[in-house]
């Protein structure tokens, strides 16, 4: 287990508790309800504050990063919460200084932006997979305390979670999607390819965890193989990291709605969609 891991979650030499009944949709939409809630005052807080908050997911493919991204962003504005998940980049990308494509995405007062897969790309998929060479990488683990210090040093509250789920549990998920039609896209030749790379990625991993776990900018580490508490563990820890109030709203009420001279349906040359179901 890496040092991060040990630091953010259970300390080493104990044995690890036994795991909770599972989780019902009942007691999760419960609970994801009220984290709803909150998620949407701070949304308020956010913009009335000028906050800057960025949030950075990372984990090996089938951790979860996208269900729980969903579950975040699912009841707020895309407005102030900006999800980033960049394809590859452009030959002319390529060439610039690496953290270069990312620094332009960084919230502006007022907005959380949320990236699925970050600058991290490099300390994990690039190297296991060869698309950076050794040296790149070692300079970008030394190079990304620095940018991350500044970053945080200019009033951007950063947050970075590692989405952590077990050899067995990744294997499910990923020959779920073989079959599935609304899940197919997520299996990409890539995918394949770093899943047999496992060892790899761990070893990627805790070097990325020793370098980069700095005072200012932590890594939280968050168990996914339970991916319904795995959401709400990680919503609930996020609004606790981040300083919130209630932000000063006036009571809403509808007005009254100006009435036409006769009620009107709509146009006869409208097309209307067919009425399948």
């Amino acid at each position: 287990m890496a040092k991060s891991e040990r630091k953010h979650g259970e300390k080493a030499g104990k044995s690890s508790p036994a795991a909770p009944a599972e989780l019902s949709n009942k007691d999760y939409d419960r609970e994801l309800k009220k984290l709803h809630v909150e998620l949407v005052k701070l949304q308020e807080w956010v913009k009335h504050a000028g906050l800057k908050v960025c949030i950075v997911f990372e984990g090996r493919d089938g951790a979860g990063k996208g269900g729980t991204i969903k579950a975040i962003t699912e009841r707020v504005s895309p407005r102030v919460f900006r999800v980033i998940a960049l394809p590859a980049p452009t030959e002319r990308e390529k060439s610039q200084m690496y953290l270069q494509r990312y620094l332009p995405l960084l919230p502006a007062a007022g907005e959380v932006v949320i990236f699925d897969r970050s600058w991290y790309n490099r300390a994990g998929v690039e190297r296991v997979m060869g698309f950076c060479t050794e040296e790149q990488a070692r300079m970008f683990l030394k190079a990304a305390p620095m940018v991350e210090k500044a970053i945080v040093e200019s009033g951007v509250i950063l947050l970075k979670y590692w989405l952590e789920v077990s050899p067995e549990e990744q294997t499910r998920r990923l020959e779920s999607r073989i079959d599935d039609g609304r899940k197919i896209w997520k299996l990409s030749p890539m995918d394949l390819k770093s899943y047999t790379r496992w060892d790899d990625y761990t070893k990627a991993r805790d070097e990325m965890f020793a370098a980069t776990d700095t005072a200012w900018a932590p890594w939280f580490v968050a168990p996914s193989d339970d991916k319904k508490r795995a959401r709400l563990n990680i919503i609930s820890h996020l609004l606790g990291r981040i300083p919130c109030k209630s932000a000063p709203r006036k009571k809403i009420e509808l007005p009254k709605r100006k009435r036409p001279a006769k009620a009107r349906g709509p146009a006869s040359t409208v097309r209307l969609v067919p009425q399948k179901f």
